[in-house]
């Protein structure tokens, strides 16, 4: 195998650019959802239209499987659990047991404030009625993905919760067993193989079989987000999932061997992953580099996922002056997953403000969180974590107000009120309120 480089972007010597210039200079895979829109609209607008026929078409043409039903039978998800690997039983039910752990201290709670005496707002939770969630099934199988989305719908309180994932040909058209007993493991029955843009549309328009849902969550691939794209507005979606990324901040006390494990670790997910080292160690970055070509002469997955992954346009080794200078640059980035290998690694990750998850020193690789942190791993990418969280229970709660004055409490802010709808020239609002006191404005205290 030929030696492994990563491309190098020297932002040492000059002082760094703002905002958006600092963004254009940082390496990021393309993945363009508005092309790939107009190529699933027709597909979504089919399963809109002959419902199950049009799901048990595009299994034959996409995964090779002529199914006879979309839902999956209980005494298959039953069979799978029976089947599973012990180790793999064991591992899943501690992945869940953690991740119960983290997401059941999220549920916010109904809280009442006293604005004047009479007048209180009260903010009540609740949960999503149905939610429809994707867990991929492509180059990798992910019953962690299932873990991810399940766990925190279940801890909000969401009533009815589906799960899609593509049919595999291999399994007699059934998706992956380990998904399946991971499902029989949360006690989640309804269960389609449906994939990408397909079981998107299931659950935004609903089937024969399949009852639409309120909202959709789970990662998947460019069809998969480009479909919760279309669908926006009439669903609820977490985000637009693109390839994931890894980010490294890192100065001259991190073990090098560490670092390009890590970045490896996220390459093998996918061709257009992203892997990023941000430190100001020339002399670390030329460690890391090193370490690259035997560990991945070790592993699987080399020359489909990792070395493209790696050489890609999306991943690159940024030099800079400082930790000072690598937080901005991180910060510019926004990485679904931000390890922070550096000297008082606990005292930086505090000062970063944009990132999916962050992973604060040697002994917390992101593989940790992929599985059994606790923390969710369904998180923003593509620089989204400047403005978006994780999925966690908060995705699948809706904050309602309810407000509660009483007569006393609504003469006295009136005036306020007929002030304010008349400067905006909407006086029928203001009538609203000098109705209930014989169209007049009652004096304030």
């Amino acid at each position: 195998m030929q030696s492994i480089s990563l491309a190098r972007i020297d932002l040492r010597g000059d002082a760094l650019p703002e905002g958006g210039a600092l963004r254009d200079l940082l390496p990021r895979a393309e993945f363009d959802v508005e092309a790939a829109l107009e190529k699933v609209r027709s597909i979504c607008e089919d399963v809109h239209h002959r419902g199950d026929a049009a799901l048990i078409e595009y299994a034959e043409r996409f995964d090779g499987v002529a199914l006879e039903r979309v839902r999956v039978p209980e005494k298959a998800l039953a069979e799978a659990l029976e089947r599973l690997d012990p180790e793999v039983r064991a591992a899943l039910e501690e992945s869940i047991r953690r991740a119960r752990i983290v997401h059941r201290e999220q549920r916010r709670e109904t809280h009442t404030t006293q604005v004047v005496p009479g007048g209180t707002v009260t903010e009540k939770w609740v949960p999503v009625e149905r939610v429809g969630l994707y867990a991929p099934g492509g180059r990798s199988v992910y019953p962690s993905s299932v873990i991810m989305n399940v766990v925190p719908a279940q801890e909000a309180g969401v009533g009815s919760i589906a799960l899609a994932s593509p049919a595999q040909a291999e399994f007699d058209g059934l998706p992956h067993p380990t998904i399946l007993a991971a499902c029989a493991l949360l006690g989640v029955d309804e269960v389609y193989a449906a994939g990408g843009a397909t079981a998107v549309a299931m659950f935004a328009y609903g089937t024969e079989s399949c009852a639409p849902a309120n909202m959709v969550t789970g990662p998947g691939n460019i069809w998969v987000a480009a479909a919760k794209r279309y669908f926006t507005g009439r669903i609820g979606i977490d985000a637009e999932a693109g390839p994931t990324e890894i980010a490294v901040l890192a100065d001259a006390t991190a073990d090098p061997a560490h670092v390009a494990a890590d970045l490896i670790s996220q390459a093998e997910h996918d061709p257009l992953a992203a892997a990023v080292l941000v430190t100001d160690s020339p002399e670390l970055a030329d460690a890391v580099e090193r370490e690259l070509e035997p560990q991945i002469a070790a592993t699987k997955h080399v020359e489909d996922r990792i070395v493209p992954a790696l050489t890609g346009r999306q991943s690159a080794i940024v030099l800079v002056d400082g930790i000072d200078d690598g937080l901005r640059v991180v910060d510019a980035y926004g990485a679904e997953h931000l390890e922070i290998q550096t000297a008082d690694a606990a005292a930086v990750a505090e000062r970063v403000r944009n990132a999916g998850a962050i992973f604060v020193g040697p002994w917390a690789p992101v593989s940790l969180g992929d599985y059994c942190a606790g923390s969710n791993h369904v998180l923003p990418t593509g620089g989204c974590a400047c403005h978006s969280s994780g999925l966690s229970v908060q995705s699948f709660l809706r904050g309602i107000h309810i407000v509660d004055y009483t007569r006393e409490a609504l003469a006295d802010v009136t005036h306020h009120v007929v002030t304010l709808a008349e400067a905006e020239d909407l006086p029928a609002h203001g009538a609203a309120l000098k109705a209930r006191f014989g169209w007049k404005v009652p004096d304030s205290k």
